[in-house]
């Protein structure tokens, strides 16, 4: 599998020329997922734009690339976008982030979304950006990453309400159902077209932890017990058939991220033994560019598995180089209680979750990933 102890999140700021399009997309919901009818050229410069950025990892010494997540308008959307039954809208307001200064920030708003049938995951255009990232990649390994399975449960019954008399599922059960399946039959078609790695990528995990001033709690949310056990079911019974298909299945988990901001706290210690301990995953890239995650008590829960972590120590929302001495040391702190030969270093989200990017340039990115690369170099010399 991967040589290096650096590992990329998976998205890359965009081009100029790309986000144009993207940004075009945002305003409009008379159009249909993957959007290249609607717009001359679109397509193709979206393309030429995956093959210059694969190019660019492969030069930067990335050993297990990804598209750059280029193909996607948003990072988790867009695979439900691709879903049969899946219909998108511009809502009323976009998802709720926290500011700069602590005040309120929106996202982008074709957040919307509605089930209109029975929900499939067959022919779904990421294979075609899988089968041209493999193309691209050679023998390089890569990885595609996709929106978590629990998390887009979560949406669409606790957020959204998916469910009812007057919907395509009447009842919760039916949902997670028909959602599952599709995460399957998708999950399948990829292995065929040669998939090796899939990457699912959650960022609700922090909002069970009862000290988070924007989590369930904090929401008056009941039965949050039962419904953390029913998140990480969902997680595990997705996860347990990637294994079956000769996946690696791996996990990335932050608080959030869209132009620099987060959208919640809470730490990794109050959840530990659900999230970390009794989730199936092989690998899990975690978010401790701060002190907002908490210590890393969290990972004594990983310690007698075999799972690999990914330690996001560096951040991707800045423009300044990550203070060597702090990673190195939390490195070491963390070497205590995982073995070195299961730890990996990382920042802790990737450089453009959404279209528009983190709030930094294309040439500070690729110097965060140079002093990441020597970074982890240094430590596991």
């Amino acid at each position: 599998m991967a040589k290096s102890r650096f590992q990329l999140v998976g998205s890359l700021l965009r081009p100029a020329d790309l986000r144009e399009y993207k940004i075009a997309i945002e305003h409009r919901d008379d159009i249909k997922y993957p959007f290249y009818d609607a717009f001359e050229g679109y397509k193709e410069t979206e393309t030429a734009d995956i093959r210059k950025v694969i190019a660019e990892e492969k030069t930067a010494g990335i050993d297990v690339l990804t598209d750059g997540e280029y193909s996607k308008s948003m990072w988790h959307l867009d695979f439900v976008w691709g879903l049969k039954g899946i219909e998108r809208y511009i809502a009323d307001h976009g998802y709720t982030f926290q500011d700069h200064d602590g005040g309120h920030f929106e996202t982008r708003k074709d957040i919307g979304i509605r089930i209109t049938e029975p929900l499939s995951g067959k022919n779904h255009h990421f294979l075609d950006i899988y089968k041209l990232l493999k193309e691209e990649a050679g023998e390089t390994d890569t990885k595609l990453t996709i929106w978590g399975p629990a998390h887009a449960y979560t949406e669409f019954t606790v957020f959204n309400q998916l469910v009812g008399e007057d919907q395509v599922y009447k009842t919760k059960e039916e949902l997670k159902a028909g959602l599952t399946n599709a995460y399957k039959e998708f999950l399948k078609e990829y292995k065929e077209a040669g998939g090796e790695i899939i990457q699912f990528d959650d960022c609700l995990w922090e909002l069970f932890d009862e000290t988070n001033p924007t989590g369930f709690f904090a929401q008056g949310n009941s039965a949050l017990a039962n419904l953390a056990d029913e998140f990480i079911a969902v997680n595990n019974d997705v996860a347990d058939y990637g294994h079956e298909l000769g996946l690696q299945v791996w996990t990335h988990n932050c608080r959030g991220n869209y132009e620099s901001r987060s959208a919640a706290g809470g730490t990794y210690e109050a959840i530990a033994t659900k999230f970390l301990k009794d989730q199936h995953y092989d690998r899990f890239f975690l978010e401790w560019d701060s002190e907002v995650a908490g210590d890393l008590k969290a990972l004594e829960s990983l310690k007698d598995s075999d799972a690999e972590v990914v330690l996001g120590l560096l951040s991707s929302k800045t423009t300044d180089l990550d203070d060597e001495e702090r990673a190195l040391k939390m490195l070491e702190e963390a070497s205590q209680i995982i073995p070195k030969d299961r730890l990996f270093l990382s920042h802790q989200c990737g450089f453009a979750s959404c279209d528009s990017g983190n709030e930094l340039a294309i040439p500070q990115q690729w110097a965060k990933i140079k002093q990441g690369q020597d970074i982890a170099a240094k430590f596991w010399s």
